[in-house]
């Protein structure tokens, strides 16, 4: 077990400057879009769906910690089993286990931090969006309220998610394993129908 994580995660020695500056970029990007994205939608939305947003901006935080904490936790055995036995997605799962740090870092700091700035964003568009409709309502009170709520959901969320991913590691990520190799096949059935 032991020689098994050691095998599937080499350290490197010297900093990964490819590795920073590719997620730098993915970064940058990930969060445009994702901002652009949860205002427009918070722009037009009604306070109930506003408050949707919101938790579901949480939940994709939530979700990929989960994933990028299975990573870390989860073994190769399982997957070598089912590579013996040609199950599709193994080698995904794989692929997935041995760059456990880069995975992690993408699900957990990328993702994760991306989804509280903006959800952090979110709560403060809802909290001025309720204030403005309940004048009477201490405008800092509704802010405060609305930050906490954000980030108990979000804490809560998580701590919960991690015993998950750690108990169910080869479930989580054989299933993230399955999404990945459904895409990756995309491109595959739609050849032959071009063809026709």
């Amino acid at each position: 077990m032991a020689a098994q994580k050691s095998g599937k995660a080499p350290k490197k020695s010297g900093t990964d400057w490819r590795w920073i500056i590719t997620i730098f970029v993915i970064t940058v990007c990930i969060s445009a879009v994702m901002s652009l994205i949860s205002t427009n939608l918070l722009a037009n939305a009604t306070l109930g769906v506003s408050f949707v947003i919101l938790i579901s901006i949480i939940a994709i935080g939530i979700v990929f910690d989960i994933i990028g904490v299975a990573v870390t936790a989860a073994d190769e055995k399982p997957f070598h089993s089912m590579a013996s036995r040609k199950v599709p997605e193994a080698g995904e799962a794989l692929k997935l286990i041995r760059n456990a740090g880069r995975v992690s870092s993408f699900c957990n700091d990328v993702i994760g931090d991306i989804c509280g700035v903006i959800s952090g964003s979110a709560s403060a568009t809802i909290a001025v969006r309720v204030w403005s409709m309940h004048p009477g309502m201490q405008e800092l009170a509704v802010t405060l309220s609305m930050s906490a709520l954000a980030a108990g959901l979000t804490v809560g969320g998580k701590a919960c998610g991690k015993s998950f991913a750690i108990g169910s590691s080869t479930t989580v990520v054989r299933t993230a394993a399955t999404i990945l190799h459904f895409f990756h096949t995309i491109p595959e059935k739609l050849r032959p129908k071009r063809k026709r």
